[in-house]
């Protein structure tokens, strides 16, 4: 039986008019592998009810892998994230209106949750094939490590592998922006197909230097 991906990306947001991570999510609409299908969802960038609907998605399709994807304007590569932090400490509005200050996601939860995605294997796998990738020890505190801390508790005690890979600002983007690293769209749609497939086929939980000073 073929596995499911639930793939998300957010919709744009302060004032942009596109967001990289749905741009390359929707590429995969109706996508049918030889061992898994993908189940695309473009998320609002909107405290509270991003999580509402990515859980009730997931409660909804019952994927093996949810892979959630958002935009990292300013880093260089497809950064695969470690850890979601219980906190939303916002630098802008959302896309309505919402700035939490200091505020837990989850009153109940952990201080911290980290991915269930095999991190190293994935960023492996890209540089393998010459995509530029790294291990990230932070998701931020707006609604990407809102949403991926929000999946992660949603899953616990549930057999569904989750995670979060932050992508650069598309060229065009990156033209208003002097000296802002970017990458084409289709560089970013293969780094995603390779973090599915390694997620799919179990890539190992490797030991390998990606860590960082500060």
């Amino acid at each position: 039986m073929k596995k499911t991906v639930l793939l998300t990306g957010f919709e744009p947001f302060n004032g942009a008019t596109i967001n990289p991570a749905w741009e390359a999510v929707r590429s995969f609409k109706g996508w049918v592998g030889e061992d898994y299908i993908v189940e695309i969802l473009q998320l609002p960038c909107v405290f509270g009810l991003a999580n509402r609907v990515l859980c009730g998605a997931v409660d909804e399709i019952k994927p093996d892998i949810v892979l959630c994807v958002g935009q990292a304007g300013g880093r260089a590569d497809l950064s695969v994230e470690r850890v979601a932090i219980n906190v939303d400490d916002a630098p802008m509005f959302d896309n309505d209106g919402q700035q939490p200050i200091d505020a837990p996601i989850a009153l109940d939860g952990p201080a911290a949750y980290f991915a269930t995605l095999p991190v190293k294997a994935i960023v492996g796998a890209l540089r393998e094939r010459d995509v530029r990738a790294s291990v990230s020890q932070t998701a931020g505190t707006f609604v990407c490590n809102h949403v991926m801390y929000g999946l992660l508790h949603h899953l616990q005690g549930r057999a569904v592998i989750g995670g979060f890979v932050h992508v650069p600002y598309l060229p065009e983007q990156a033209a208003a922006f002097d000296g802002a690293p970017s990458m084409p769209l289709a560089r970013i749609v293969e780094g995603l197909k390779v973090a599915m497939d390694v997620a799919v086929w179990g890539g190992d939980r490797q030991v390998e230097v990606t860590g960082a000073t500060h």
